[in-house]
């Protein structure tokens, strides 16, 4: 079978999906790698990105393109999301990984970053039952995705991602009650503007909660963290991570555990990836002050997401064109 491969340069993670797509349009996983490399972390709105996280990229890319090369895929498409989108300098970013790696990379928009999400999601989630709420929390943004019976109705791409509010809200080691305080309070803003937008949008916010019978679905690394964390995962297992339910209960005594502790001492968990002892207080947050303003008592997890909706929609395209030529 034909393989492809799929990068998502995110503001916090850097991540690779080579993979073949059968008959049927599964995405069959061959090779899977991530690097934390913080892209975001420094990132001044005047300068941009800054030159130590852009160098950590390029380096983890070039990595990324031996292993491409050894594999021999069909096509590579990489997508930069949040922090490329809204940096001054983006344009220089893209040019030095081209020239690097011979990578070109597409900046997409909130919203297509939002459809292909979804896209990745659907494919091992089913839903097309009821109505969804599907969140993809990142390190510079957080997507709201509203379905109903699988059709997308609205989506949101919120500038509220954990590397930003780590950065601006988290200062000592563990945070204060005053730093949590602060830290929440920015979250509950920002659902609070997106229930809004949702509303003028002509999204039926009340229809997307527990009590209507909608389903909250939770998809990127902090939301399969604390899969992880729950199913006391030493060693990640997508295939265990997908469907999983996690309880807002067994979320909230996660995040008064973890608050307790310093970054070291989070390290020493082995569920809780490398890189992201101190991104997990800031998502645990968004995930919990989500679930308190529409209603859900659990969140549906899914490993899936942007990584595979890219290989999917590309492929998807490419039938299409094959068919329009044909006809």
């Amino acid at each position: 079978m034909t393989r492809y491969a799929s990068i998502d340069i995110g503001t916090n993670t850097l991540r690779l999906l080579i993979a073949s797509v059968d008959a049927q349009g599964a995405v069959r996983h061959e090779v899977y790698k991530r690097k934390i490399t913080r892209l975001g972390g420094d990132y001044a709105e005047d300068t941009g990105i800054a030159p130590a996280s852009a160098g950590r990229t390029f380096d983890a890319l070039v990595e990324f393109s031996r292993t491409i090369a050894d594999c021999g895929v069909e096509a590579v498409y990489a997508f930069a999301t949040s922090v490329v989108r809204r940096a001054r300098n983006r344009d220089w970013f893209v040019g030095e990984v081209e020239k690097r790696t011979g990578i070109k990379i597409a900046v997409i928009s909130g919203d297509e970053e939002a459809r292909l999400a979804l896209t990745g999601v659907m494919s091992v989630i089913d839903t097309r039952q009821g109505r969804d709420l599907v969140i993809d929390i990142g390190g510079g943004s957080t997507e709201f995705i509203f379905t109903d019976k699988g059709r997308l109705t609205g989506a949101w791409s919120m500038e509220m991602g954990v590397v930003h509010l780590t950065e601006a809200h988290l200062f000592s080691d563990p945070p204060d009650r005053a730093q949590i305080g602060a830290l929440e309070a920015a979250v509950t803003a920002v659902i609070s503007r997106l229930k809004e937008r949702a509303e003028a949008g002509g999204i039926d916010v009340a229809a997307f909660s527990a009590e209507q019978g909608a389903v909250f679905v939770g998809t990127a690394g902090t939301i399969t963290t604390l899969a992880a964390l729950e199913l006391n995962l030493e060693v990640y297992d997508r295939d265990m991570i997908n469907g999983t339910r996690l309880s807002k209960a067994a979320i909230e005594q996660m995040y008064g555990h973890l608050l307790s502790l310093t970054l070291s001492e989070r390290g020493r968990i082995l569920s809780l990836e490398k890189g992201r002892e101190d991104l997990i207080i800031p998502g645990a947050a968004i995930t919990l002050k989500t679930m308190e303003a529409f209603g859900f008592d659990e969140i549906l997890v899914s490993d899936a997401g942007l990584l595979e909706g890219i290989i999917i929609d590309r492929c998807r395209r490419g039938a299409v064109a094959q068919k329009t030529m044909e006809g």
